[in-house]
């Protein structure tokens, strides 16, 4: 069992918090689109829009697809030993790539039912199913013991996690057995962290980082140690106080077929069978068709509006790319596939964790500097009319408006900026892309200082107001952003002196913080 907590607890989901909470960060913390391409932001800057951040979602892209093929794999092996002790379907290649087409067909109809009602309805069948089993498994098994396992199996667990962690068997000849397990379950993870990482950045807005590292690591590796003590320990009991050793000969001979074996130990074991089977189609049903949303939004630049007929084409390919692993090399096809799309996808994920660790260090800098330095002045919004002023906060400028506003406002503002720190010999630039300027002023030893103003869409969630004058839902802004990233604020409706006053606070703000980073004190009090 503790073998068993160490492949399947913290570290599994210790893997998607990586992945997950650098997504949360860096989407609404500074509002960057939520991709994993996102979390290089604070190495790499504005080229994650390019070639570099094109790569580094491809590979979450490749990760993703293997991830879920090789999971639907494993589950089809599983469905159809079910589906044979059942009701006697021949187990074959030919039945196996039938099951995972009709899986396959079952997601697509999800998908393309939508998020709120095929993904959402399947999900919650399929956790009210395995609650059902749960429960049912644990009143009927070896209660007490099961509650006294699961106690000393997470306490046995805890007291050998450094040891385990760090355990590469160098003076045991086991290469195989922690190829074929360890290695393989880690490589699995890290091939799902894309995935499960995005839907758990979505599901985490508003959370401290403090909350959320408790509910993704601690909270679901709990939930799996009382699913597996629960099954694990009531076949334990079978085998050694009940003489059933049936179970530990099917799990030698044929371990999709152990879990059917293991309901004939219990009441019901056709109506339990029956439930597990329909669970762990709805569980790969539910993990394709998430899948195929997580790829869609990955290929499609973080657009949730994407047409349905790529999630549809995606679900698809993961059931060819399933189909095609079992014909050619069965298990150990899927196994080999899982290890090695993984590879690429650690390498991002190493740069996440260092990406992750100087924003955070930044941004705690940043937070002291502006607690510490209350004397910048806010120029921005003196000398301004009440009412001009509520007449932009209370309309929805259009794409059109905030582009004109950037090309015949912003851009001049910025020009002028840019020429006067030039004249006092500090070298700036002024780079206008799409939908977006920015004005730099290039650091070698520091951050570089960047302003810039991005249009950005939103949809109108103001309950007084139900649509725009043309009927639109949506509205723009010109939102600042900084080096490390948008700082959620509009600056739509400033005059040129009023941008000039709000570069000048924050190139303020930028040469407190340089102090607070890089000075050292050299004495001299009074």
């Amino acid at each position: 069992m503790k073998i068993t907590f160490f492949h399947w607890g913290i570290h599994a989901w210790a893997i998607y918090a990586v992945v997950g909470l650098s997504l949360s960060y860096f989407s609404y913390r500074h509002k960057l689109p939520l991709l994993p391409r996102s979390a290089l932001y604070p190495l790499i800057g504005e080229r994650i829009y390019g070639p570099m951040g094109h790569a580094v979602d491809t590979f979450a892209v490749i990760g993703t697809m293997f991830g879920v093929a090789t999971s639907l794999g494993f589950g089809v092996l599983q469905v159809n030993s079910g589906l044979n002790y059942l009701v006697g379907l021949p187990i074959s290649p030919v039945v196996q790539v039938g099951l995972i087409i009709a899986i396959s067909l079952i997601a697509t109809v999800s998908v393309f039912s939508g998020l709120d009602k095929g993904v959402k309805r399947l999900s919650e069948l399929n956790l009210g199913l395995a609650v059902l089993l749960l429960i049912f498994v644990l009143i009927f098994g070896p209660t007490v013991e099961i509650l006294q396992a699961f106690v000393q199996n997470t306490g046995a667990y805890l007291s050998d996690i450094v040891g385990k962690t760090f355990n590469l068997y160098a003076y045991e000849q086991k290469n195989d057995w922690i190829g074929g397990w360890t290695l393989l379950y880690w490589g699995w993870w890290i091939s799902w962290s894309p995935f499960v990482g995005t839907f758990i950045a979505r599901v985490s807005r508003g959370r401290t980082i403090r909350e959320f590292l408790i509910g993704v690591l601690f909270v679901p590796s709990l939930f799996t140690f009382l699913w597996m003590t629960v099954f694990g320990n009531t076949a334990i009991d079978a085998i050694m106080n009940h003489g059933a050793t049936y179970l530990s000969d099917a799990v030698s001979s044929d371990v999709s077929i152990a879990l059917f074996v293991f309901f004939e130990h219990l009441p019901f074991s056709t109506l339990l069978s029956t439930i597990a089977l329909c669970l762990v189609v709805t569980f790969f049903v539910t993990s394709s068709d998430s899948g195929s949303l997580v790829i869609d939004n990955l290929t499609s630049g973080g657009d949730h509006d994407a047409p349905v007929w790529q999630r549809v084409f995606w679900a698809m390919l993961q059931g060819v790319v399933a189909s095609v692993l079992l014909l050619a090399g069965g298990l150990q096809a899927l196994q080999t596939v899982a290890i090695a799309s993984a590879l690429p996808f650690l390498l991002v994920m190493l740069l996440m964790c260092l990406g992750l660790y100087k924003a955070l260090k930044d941004d705690w800098i940043k937070i002291n500097s502006v607690q510490s330095h209350n004397t910048s002045v806010q120029y921005s919004k003196t000398n301004v009319d009440w009412e001009d002023h509520l007449d932009v906060l209370v309309s929805h400028p259009s794409e059109d408006d905030v582009q004109e506003f950037l090309e015949q406002v912003a851009t001049p503002a910025l020009t002028k900026v840019c020429e006067s720190f030039i004249r006092r010999n500090i070298p700036a630039q002024l780079i206008n892309l799409d939908n977006r300027v920015r004005f730099v002023i290039p650091s070698e030893d520091h951050n570089d200082f960047v302003y810039g103003l991005r249009i950005r869409a939103f949809t109108i969630t103001n309950p007084l107001v139900s649509e725009v004058d043309d009927g639109e839902t949506d509205y723009y802004r010109a939102e600042v952003f900084l080096e490390h990233g948008g700082q959620h604020y509009d600056v739509m409706g400033f005059t040129q002196k009023q941008i000039l006053a709000d570069v000048v606070t924050q190139y303020e703000k930028y040469t407190h913080y340089l102090h607070l980073s890089s000075s050292e004190y050299l004495g001299g009090d009074a």
